[in-house]
Parts: structure tokens; C-alpha cells; sequence
């Protein structure tokens, strides 16, 4: 995949560039949904207007088995720590655009880059990430546009539907804040693609 990396610091970090841990102390706040919880992707669909971002494996293959692919998806090729059933992992990595290293309990600037290229992009996108995306909802809640919808599964439950808000960015700028790591590097990622709007 060709990447444009003007942005990246030079040095021997690279591409997967660590910018965010996850402290322990965090884990367990992230564990309740950041919204209302639905099973049946059809119904959640009715109260979506705007772009769509998914989040995991298993909400993006309802999406598309749905007919409404997501203006952004983000895979793994993983659910609940275990490798996805075949069908859904060649469904939702069928039209892979984007692919992106993100280790387990992190978020990575080359993920960050991607999640917002693919929110610049008109057509729907899909992102592959090698390592983990569970993460990935809280910065998309943040560079989303206004009024869109952030999706991502809840282990064992259905989907977390968050309409994006001033409030919903100010509550995950908080939490992120709360990360170990080059939180001012993060910021600075998705200030310039706002200011690049």
C-alpha cells in the first residue's frame, strides 16, 4: 500500500508507530457501552443518518449482509480474541482498501492515518488491520463528522450505536487523554485532517 508518510517522524519506529497504551486502570470503563445496544442490524439501520463507521468483524458482516456497506469499516479478521468463521472473514475483507499494523491494547499512527483517509474518502472503505481494532472506536467517535454513526460490537451482547456529538468527542478526548503514550503526536494526527476539511 502505497503511504504518504511526510507526517511520520524519522525515526526507527516507522510505520506502526506506537502513539497510545492502554493503561489497565482503564480497561475496566471500557468494558460498558458507549451507547444503545442493538441485535438486529436492519433496526439499528433506521436510526442511522449520516456516514456509518464499523468497528469489528461481526458488525461490518451485518452491515453488508444488510445491503448497507459502511462508509468506514475497520476488521481484524478477529472476534471476541478468536479467529472469525470463514464466511465472515471473506465477507468483510472481500473489497480490503486499506490496511494498517495496530497491536493489541494500542492505537498506532498508521491506524489513525488510515481510519482518517478513510473517512476523507467518497466510497465506502474497508481498513484491515493486522494485530487488534478494538480500540479504534473511540478515536473514530472523535474525527467523525457530526451526526454520524460509530458502531462496534459488544462481546455477547449486539452492537453499541454511538450518534456522534460534541459531547460524545468531548467524553472520548477525556478518556483518551487518560492513555499512556505520545498523546500530544495523537492529537496532532487528527487536528490536521480537521483542519485539512
Amino acid at each position: 500500500m502505497a503511504r504518504d508518510d511526510d507526517t511520520a517522524t524519522p525515526d526507527s519506529t516507522g510505520a506502526d508507530e506506537q502513539l497510545l497504551v492502554l493503561p489497565d486502570d482503564l480497561r475496566h470503563e471500557l468494558k460498558e457501552p458507549m451507547g444503545p445496544i442493538e441485535t438486529d442490524a436492519n433496526v439499528l439501520l433506521k436510526t442511522v443518518d449520516g456516514p456509518l463507521i464499523a468497528v469489528g468483524d461481526v458488525v461490518t458482516y451485518h452491515f453488508l449482509r444488510a445491503g448497507h456497506p459502511p462508509d468506514v469499516a475497520v476488521v481484524d479478521e478477529r472476534t471476541k480474541r478468536q479467529t472469525v468463521d470463514e464466511e465472515i472473514r471473506e465477507t468483510v475483507t472481500e473489497s480490503t482498501h486499506l490496511e494498517a499494523v495496530n497491536p493489541p491494547a494500542e492505537i498506532s499512527a498508521e491506524v489513525i492515518e488510515a481510519l482518517l483517509e478513510g473517512i476523507a474518502r467518497e466510497e465506502p472503505t474497508t481498513i484491515l488491520v493486522e494485530g487488534e481494532e478494538d480500540l479504534i472506536a473511540l478515536p473514530a467517535i472523535v474525527a467523525a463528522p457530526e451526526g454520524a454513526s460509530v458502531v462496534y460490537g459488544q462481546p455477547d451482547e449486539g452492537m453499541v450505536h454511538v450518534t456522534v456529538t460534541d459531547d460524545h468527542r468531548a467524553e472520548m478526548r477525556a478518556l483518551l487523554e487518560r492513555f499512556e503514550g505520545d498523546t500530544e503526536r495523537f492529537w496532532e494526527l487528527l487536528e490536521s485532517a480537521n483542519g485539512d476539511e
